[in-house]
């Protein structure tokens, strides 16, 4: 019997912990991505709000592997899967075939079916999301710079965030920050006053998957920093110029960023492959996918459990544990050991976030923090899961610039051209799509 070949779809978290966790191991891999790049989605609205880089965040795949005896990267996005044949499709019609495959395709924004909120939010899931969204925010700064018209300066002032997670908590509270930065100092004809920032939130409370009162704490930071908080509200319409509240309200503003949903994303379109609730793919304890042999799902694709009694959320530590989990799975069939052995369980480290200056919330392992404590936990954690020692150089002296001088100095409006060598991939995926494991 010759060597496995392993194909992981997804260069996420959880892709990038399978594939790593097989480098020099006696099967030949293929890991395949949209992009060339890891990128860090926990430091995406730092992208957003002008206090990173995009390459501070992102990490070259093809670098992570360049000293792989059996590792390789390939960039394209995988279309179709055929289990009778054992084989994935790409955007280009390359047939790759698998002994094992891997799925860890990531998830997608999710609008519910609104199409009217999908065409004028601007979603935070991807890198080119969050320059489009920091270029639009600076180019409405520059718009209400200009104007004399009161009502249109303060719909260019205004800043609607919808979801009340990490990201969106995160979000609002570093767009407050650099609203605080910039108005009246590079603006001096705008004032903070004037500006607007309203987070909404369609449960009863912030940061659903913490305790109680660390989403209560969240909450009354953010209003003592001037984020008007709206709970137990749906947004449900939007266009060029506002967006409807399900309390009867409307908001006159130009910009709506997204935050309150995902959805899983992978390349089936098997009917007999079964899906939860959410759509994630049902997996047994072993993360492998019911029916056809050899194949595995892993992070938001999955509907992993790991020894809960619900599905394990969508963030970055599920799916670097099942990545790695189902990397060993394979490394000990290769070494002649029966398949199957204990089952896959999740331990879990924690869940934090952060809220702004000297200010964040976290619960590890059974202890709660909030407040300056958190937010020093929070700086490193992060710095520590940051792949390259540049990007870690890179992020750290930002932060540090940034909190000693409160200055962001990328402030820049930007926009590239298309480029015809990556038109096929950016029109063949579906909206969002990237191939890779979301936070």
């Amino acid at each position: 019997m010759g060597r496995l070949r392993v194909v992981i779809v997804g260069g996420g978290f959880g892709g990038l912990a399978c594939a790593r966790k097989l480098d020099g191991e006696p099967e030949d891999v293929l890991l395949i991505d949209a992009h060339n790049y890891h990128l860090f989605t926990p430091l995406l609205y730092q992208v957003a709000t002008a206090l990173l880089n995009p390459s501070d965040i992102a990490y070259p795949l093809r670098k992570v592997f360049r000293r792989s005896p059996n590792v390789r990267f390939r960039q394209a996005l995988v279309t179709r899967v055929d289990f009778q044949d054992r084989a994935v499709w790409t955007h280009d019609g390359e047939r790759i075939p698998y002994d094992r495959l891997v799925l860890a395709t990531g998830s997608v924004n999710d609008y519910f079916g609104n199409e009217a909120v999908a065409r004028h939010a601007i979603g935070l899931k991807q890198l080119d999301e969050a320059m489009r969204l920091r270029n639009h925010v600076l180019a409405c700064l520059e718009r209400a710079s200009r104007t004399t018209d009161p009502e249109e300066r303060r719909e260019w002032l205004t800043f609607v965030v919808v979801g009340g997670g990490p990201t969106g908590v995160e979000y609002a509270g570093a767009l407050g920050e650099l609203l605080r930065l910039v108005l009246g100092r590079d603006y001096p004809e705008l004032t903070l006053e004037e500006s607007k920032i309203v987070l909404v939130e369609g449960q009863d409370r912030l940061l659903g998957q913490f305790p109680g009162r660390l989403g209560q704490y969240a909450a009354r930071t953010l209003a003592k920093r001037g984020i008007e908080v709206r709970l137990s509200t749906l947004v449900q319409s939007a266009d060029d110029r506002s967006v409807a509240l399900s309390t009867g309200d409307g908001i006159r503003t130009r910009t709506v960023v997204w935050s309150a949903g995902v959805r899983p994303q992978d390349p089936l379109d098997e009917a007999g492959v079964e899906r939860g609730r959410a759509g994630r793919l049902v997996v047994d304890d072993h993360l492998r996918v019911d029916g056809p042999e050899g194949v595995f799902a892993i992070g938001d694709a999955a509907a992993a459990r790991g020894g809960a009694d619900a599905d394990l959320p969508m963030l970055s530590p599920p799916a670097m544990q099942e990545g790695r989990y189902v990397a060993r799975a394979i490394i000990e069939e290769t070494h002649g050991r029966p398949p199957g052995g204990a089952p896959f369980r999740y331990l879990d480290k924690g869940t934090m976030a952060t809220i702004g200056r000297n200010s964040a919330v976290a619960q590890v392992r059974g202890l709660r923090f909030r407040g300056f404590p958190g937010w020093v936990a929070w700086l490193a954690v992060h710095i520590y899961y940051l792949i390259g020692f540049r990007n870690r150089l890179a992020v750290l002296w930002s932060w540090a610039w940034n909190y000693l001088k409160k200055d962001r100095a990328i402030r820049i409006i930007a926009r590239s051209q298309a480029d015809p060598l990556t038109d096929d991939l950016d029109e063949t995926a579906p909206d969002g799509y990237s191939g890779r494991m979301a936070r």
